[in-house]
């Protein structure tokens, strides 16, 4: 196998031998690039020479100082270079720096002060997880549903959506975090793995390891199977940035099930997320813990990162969108109409609903999928604002509710 080309950027002089001999010690890559100091900008030559020495990874030192300036040099790589993998070296006790470097494009966050057998493991994965990767698709979208309050349809949401997805687009996992994960009964599944065992094997875990603890189901749909009792210790943001960094390699979609789960956990999942679908009825319980919710994600950010799915949908009189778009301080994105008396008897049989053809609820459930795939082309701002202000005439044909009939 080839060596990996690598590329070393830190703010620190007397980090760079340093580093370079942990690289070139694993004896899998060799070191082609070395800088002290981060590009400045699109034009930085920096980005250039890593480019024409063709470097397959970069290693972004992380300043616990100032991991913005990390942040900020890993989101410039990220957009202006294509197929480079980035490597963030820093302090895992900082999740904050975790995040920030994740967001920003980093595809693995390893410790800053391990020895040569970090970058080996990471080496190894990378190499394994490249021939798997989906020609130019990038990283996976990944979308995450959950509940405002319990019993609002997070799980129903998620299900279908996958397997909708995985209709269309192909190579999609479904990954249960709920507290206790119900995604395996919808389908009529019996996993023997879940997400407990990878979250216990990120030592040695690769995309064939993943492959394994996958639970299929028929027409290619992976299902990361949900935990049979609640965990008692969550995973830390470094194990989650892990293994969703296996996730979107190995996968086009990544959807997320976290039902009525509300915790850090959850925040850490929409922080990985593309966007998070809060499923609720339009009742002032349900609107209530919405609103709560979505400060408790965002963390006053204000992402515009969750949007609302107004699940058994029917029109009230003298309630409108911008009402619960008020009291949520989220954007309405879609509207599943009430057909409970369908969807119940589903879910007992196994069966998921977006099999079952002619329904109005299967139709609008198809319709929310299309428009989460055809908003990969632009911002998320951009896909939980089309709702407000104008509706297109295919989404009003193909999806009759977000007409309000």
């Amino acid at each position: 196998m080839p060596a990996v080309a690598v590329g070393i950027l830190t703010e620190d002089s007397n980090q760079l031998p340093l580093l370079q001999g942990r690289v070139d010690t694993t004896a899998m890559a060799r070191t082609v690039y070395s800088h002290t100091g981060f590009p400045a900008g699109p034009t930085d030559p920096i980005l250039r020479e890593i480019q024409d020495l063709r470097a397959e990874i970069v290693l972004v030192e992380v300043d616990a100082r100032n991991p913005e300036r990390a942040a900020a040099a890993i989101e410039l790589l990220h957009t202006t270079t294509q197929d480079l993998a980035i490597f963030a070296l820093g302090d895992l006790t900082q999740p904050l720096a975790i995040v920030s470097a994740m967001r920003a494009g980093a595809c693995e966050f390893l410790d800053r002060s391990g020895s040569s057998n970090t970058l080996l493991d990471a080496f190894t994965r990378f190499a394994t997880t490249r021939q798997k990767r989906h020609s130019g698709s990038g990283r996976a979208k990944v979308f995450t549903f959950l509940n405002s309050k319990g019993g609002a349809g997070a799980t129903t949401m998620a299900v279908n959506t996958a397997l909708l997805l995985q209709q269309e687009q192909r190579g999609v996992a479904l990954v249960d975090f709920a507290t206790v994960g119900h995604a395996a009964l919808h389908l009529n599944l019996r996993p023997n793995f879940g997400v407990a065992d990878a979250l216990q094997n990120l030592h040695r875990l690769d995309a064939s390891l993943l492959e394994g603890l996958m639970t299929p189901y028929p027409g290619g749909l992976h299902l990361l199977a949900g935990a049979n009792q609640p965990s008692p210790v969550p995973p830390t943001p470094a194990e989650l940035a892990r293994l969703f960094d296996l996730l979107v390699s190995c996968y086009r979609y990544v959807v997320v099930d976290c039902s009525s789960r509300v915790d850090q956990t959850t925040r850490m999942l929409a922080d990985l997320s593309n966007a998070v679908l809060m499923v609720l009825q339009t009742d002032v319980v349900s609107l209530w813990s919405a609103g709560r919710i979505q400060s408790f994600l965002e963390d006053g950010a204000q992402t515009g990162k969750v949007a609302l799915v107004l699940n058994r949908y029917k029109k009230i009189p003298g309630f409108s969108d911008e009402d619960a778009e008020k009291a949520t301080s989220c954007k309405v994105f879609w509207k599943i109409p009430n057909q409970y008396q369908a969807i119940a008897p589903a879910i007992d049989h196994g069966k998921p609903i977006a099999l079952h053809d002619g329904l109005e609820v299967t139709r609008s459930l198809q319709a929310m999928t299309a428009a989460l795939v055809q908003s990969e082309g632009g911002t998320q701002e951009s896909l939980f604002s089309q709702k407000v202000g104008a509706k297109s005439a295919s989404r009003l044909l193909v999806s009759p509710m977000r007409a309000g009939h």
